[in-house]
């Protein structure tokens, strides 16, 4: 039977050299293992640990190295840190079982490092560090949120994700399901989600008697949602090929429009351990003009008296509020509906969920109704 820690090992090496993401790649190495459920846990939590925790994991074992080891013993140094700093697993433990899986020329090398990562004090030289995120995404949050906010969300999106169920079998991040519940999808209502892959809030919105039509670009992500569709029985909801910004659909079709916009995700960063280090300073600024091109595009499609919902899963100033106050002065037609309560928090005329408020991605949502 294949050894967990070994199998960990091996994707770990395999992502990096590849640049997969992780969440992509590791069911497909999962699925040729005979491993049992208890240790594909295993290596699901190692390896997205791994990832997460990526930056912090290498200062710890850099204090004991002169020099970068290969992607091998590299990886081998982040799975044993990993299991010292992060996990329950005892030090001599989690030292054994990664020598044990290292290949044989780096043994001794990682050996000797974990020893010494298992029992030195630590001194952290910044919080990018401590918490293992790029240098910018700290100081923008801080920047965005206030320091005591910012930190609180960084190590709060350090936690692995919990799993939500709907009475549906359907997996969603209850945040996302507060989202859909902020539509106000009532019987017979026709809804267009703009950007509707995977298709968890379009589900949600047809659960409630409406019928939704969810608009995507890519032909996969189509078939993504019509499976997810498939699968907890919706027979009201057709997914429709299409770029968001020039929707096929006729000017006011629609009683609720939601875009729920492509962003730099700085929300969800507990459920992608790989993001982090994948998203640039520059997308910020990048998809806060995408989104006004989709809100432009979605306003058309609302009937007069109709509703608008805009939300994204990141947490950036530029993609939220300001591009919300900056869509809402350019149309007086427009008016803000009232926002949720706690957890959220207000922001502007809309809210926003940090993640620490109730341990979920966190969001940012604003809505309107259109006066004519």
């Amino acid at each position: 039977m294949a050894d967990a820690r070994k199998v960990a090992l091996d994707a770990l090496v395999d992502i990096e050299r590849d640049g997969s993401y992780a969440n992509l790649r590791l069911g497909a190495i999962l699925g040729r293992t005979d491993l049992d459920e208890r240790d594909r846990r295993l290596v699901t939590e190692l390896v997205y640990g791994a990832i997460r925790q990526r930056r912090a994991l290498d200062f710890l074992a850099d204090r004991f190295l002169s020099s970068d080891p290969p992607p091998a013993a590299r990886n081998a140094l982040r799975l044993g840190a990993y299991q010292i700093r992060c996990t329950d697993i005892p030090d001599h433990a989690a030292v054994a079982t990664t020598v044990e899986a290292t290949p044989k020329r780096f043994r001794g090398l990682v050996n000797a490092v974990l020893r010494k990562v298992a029992t030195s004090t630590v001194v952290w030289p910044d919080d990018g560090t401590r918490l293992s995120y790029p240098d910018w995404v700290v100081e923008r949050l801080v920047a965005d949120l206030g320091a005591d906010d910012a930190i609180a969300a960084l190590e709060s999106m350090n936690r692995p994700p919990t799993t939500s169920v709907r009475p549906d079998g359907y997996v969603q991040d209850e945040a996302s399901q507060m989202v859909a519940e902020a539509v106000g999808a009532r019987p017979g209502e026709v809804i267009v989600d703009l950007c509707a892959a995977p298709g968890g809030k379009a589900t949600a919105l047809e659960s409630e008697g409406a019928r939704v039509i969810a608009v995507e670009l890519r032909a996969s992500r189509v078939g993504l949602i019509r499976r997810n569709a498939a699968t907890v029985g919706c027979e009201d909801l057709f997914a429709v090929r299409a770029d968001g910004r020039r929707p096929p659909l006729r000017p006011g079709c629609a009683d609720r429009v939601l875009v729920d916009a492509p962003c730099s995700g700085l929300g969800v960063l507990r459920r992608r351990p790989d993001a982090r280090w994948r998203v640039r300073p520059a997308d910020v600024e990048r998809l806060a003009g995408l989104q006004i091109e989709l809100l432009e595009a979605a306003l058309p499609l609302v009937r007069p008296g109709g509703h608008l919902v805009y939300s994204v899963c990141t947490l950036t100033v530029a993609e939220t509020l300001e591009v919300a106050e900056r869509f809402a002065a350019a149309h007086p037609e427009l008016v803000a509906d009232p926002p949720p309560g706690d957890p959220w928090e207000p922001l502007g005329s809309g809210s926003r969920l940090l993640p620490q408020a109730a341990e979920t991605d966190g969001m940012a949502l604003f809505a309107w109704h259109r006066l004519v």
